[in-house]
């Protein structure tokens, strides 16, 4: 069923919310790209991952170290994906294509597959925002974590609550070795059509893949004074702080309290307008923290990031204040949790509701 958005209902708040976010940066004269701070962060966090990866393979530490090292590096590579990789796949990084082409490719140095995850994320995600059978984020674990009322209820569900976060941690190693495979080869994502890929795509699929494999799998095992089996309980924790770090932060923007998981009519029509039903499925947390902001790559600021998905992380904390200012004038609603702790108790709340038999109410207290 293709998906259509009521355009008629309230296109004002959108052409609104862009006008004043538009005026915002022709007015002090700035580009809605890259700036020094993001510049900075990007050195920062590339010069951590090459730092910690030395330090490991070559610093001859102690077995309690590297493995507080091999935590990091997993935190690391997370905080390089919101950080660096999502503006570039998104094309907000630069106004030069060969800039967010060439950092997109660090998403596959660390793993991932940035042209699966454009897929998926850019095109699928964004446009079918918490729409069971659509947006696969949703698909955590299927059969183990529900995060729909479609979905078919099962009773180790109802513990889901608990177990979900464990999850969380697998889902890097899922990524690594299953996930990109299954999706470049799915005829379909959700709905979506998936065929037809440029052929230089199967090469970089594959080729990246096997550089993952030999600098994280190969060197390690040929070069560390370490057993196998401590080189695969390295291996695994590094995935699950990764895994971790990844799902919570996504997890935090779309699965809280009094967000709304539309289904459309049995014509595939949603009742409100694109930008209107971002506004409905989306939250922000932390706004005012500058250490989540750093850290989560402005993704704490998912309502403006789903808006405006073209402009640079930096900016969203200032642009954060029109969309709120837009949106309450408009009567839209604007989700956000004050504090990073907040959104997460939030979801451990969503998740219990999700978990019961009844059809969960999601609104807020």
């Amino acid at each position: 069923m293709k998906i259509k958005f009521n355009g008629k209902n309230r296109p004002g708040f959108y052409v609104e919310v862009k006008k004043r976010v538009d005026e915002y940066f022709k007015s002090r004269n700035i580009s809605k790209n890259a700036n020094g701070e993001m510049v900075f962060k990007t050195v920062l966090f590339l010069g951590l991952l090459v730092a910690l990866y030395i330090l490991i393979i070559w610093g001859g530490f102690s077995l309690p170290v590297t493995f507080a090292l091999t935590i990091a590096i997993g935190m690391v590579q997370a905080f390089i994906g919101f950080n660096v990789c999502h503006d570039a796949i998104h094309g907000s990084y630069s106004s030069n294509g060969y800039v967010n082409k060439y950092l997109s490719y660090v998403f596959n140095l660390i793993g991932a597959n940035a042209y699966v995850w454009k897929i998926t994320h850019n095109m699928v995600h964004h446009t079918y925002t918490n729409i069971p059978g659509h947006d696969e984020d949703l698909d955590v674990a299927p059969g183990l974590v529900r995060l729909s009322k479609l979905e078919e209820m099962k009773p180790i569900m109802k513990y889901q609550h608990i177990y979900a976060f464990f999850l969380y941690g697998l889902a890097s190693l899922s990524w690594v070795f299953r996930k990109d495979y299954v999706k470049f080869f799915s005829p379909k994502i959700g709905h979506t059509e998936n065929t037809n890929h440029p052929r230089g795509e199967y090469f970089n699929l594959f080729f990246f893949k096997t550089v993952y494999y030999t600098l994280f799998i190969v060197v390690p095992l040929l070069v560390m004074d370490i057993t196998w089996w401590q080189f695969i309980i390295g291996f695994i924790f590094m995935h699950l702080a990764e895994g971790l770090v990844l799902g919570l932060v996504f997890q935090l923007a779309h699965t809280v309290e009094g967000i709304d998981f539309p289904e459309p009519d049995e014509k595939g029509f949603v009742e409100e307008s694109w930008a209107v039903h971002q506004m409905h499925t989306t939250a922000n947390f932390a706004r005012k923290s500058w250490l989540a902001s750093f850290l989560c790559g402005g993704l704490n600021f998912q309502v403006e990031h789903h808006l405006f998905a073209n402009i640079c992380h930096v900016h969203y904390p200032a642009i954060s204040k029109i969309v709120e200012e837009v949106a309450t004038e408009h009567g839209v609603p604007y989700h956000e949790n004050k504090t990073f702790y907040g959104a997460l108790v939030s979801h451990y709340k969503t998740l219990k509701r999700f978990g019961k038999d009844k059809e969960p109410d999601l609104q807020p207290a």
